[in-house]
């Protein structure tokens, strides 16, 4: 999809399941590979896309996005659920390239608005949701994908 100085985003598949069962260890989600590996193929029967982050070895991030209809909107919404960049990648820019190609991917499937849920035991990815243009407060942040005509 993307590509950066080696960093390449791409779908995730099931070869990924052991690195991102190292990067979900790191961040407090001790999955095995195995159960990452059967999940990641039902979720690319579902609404929804797993994109990770990877240069010349394991996945270093991964967001996962779910699309949905509501009430409230003409168009289906998508939903950032997981967000997570290895703690020795961050701070180069490997987080908003994954919010971007999750942002693209949402707009392809039809969707008008991106939500993050926030954890409020994490500071530092609010300041990430203000920075990249989400609105709100609290745990859930949005922000549109399409400019209003």
């Amino acid at each position: 999809m993307a590509s950066r100085y080696g960093l390449e985003i791409r779908a995730a598949t099931g070869t990924d399941a052991a690195g991102l069962s190292v990067l979900l260890r790191a961040a407090g989600y001790p999955t095995a590979p195995e159960v990452l590996a059967e999940r990641l193929d039902a979720l690319r029967q579902g609404s929804g896309a797993a994109l990770v982050a990877a240069e010349w070895g394991p996945p270093s991030g991964l967001i996962l996005l779910h699309w949905y209809r509501t009430l409230e909107a003409d168009l289906p919404v998508a939903q950032v659920t997981t967000l997570l960049v290895g703690p020795e990648e961050r701070r180069r820019g490997i987080g908003r390239l994954l919010l971007k190609a999750g942002a693209q991917a949402a707009r392809s499937a039809g969707c008008g608005a991106l939500q993050l849920l926030i954890d409020p035991e994490q500071p530092t990815l609010h300041a990430f949701a203000d920075a990249t243009g989400f609105l709100g407060g609290g745990t859930v942040m949005v922000r549109p994908l399409r400019k209003k005509s």
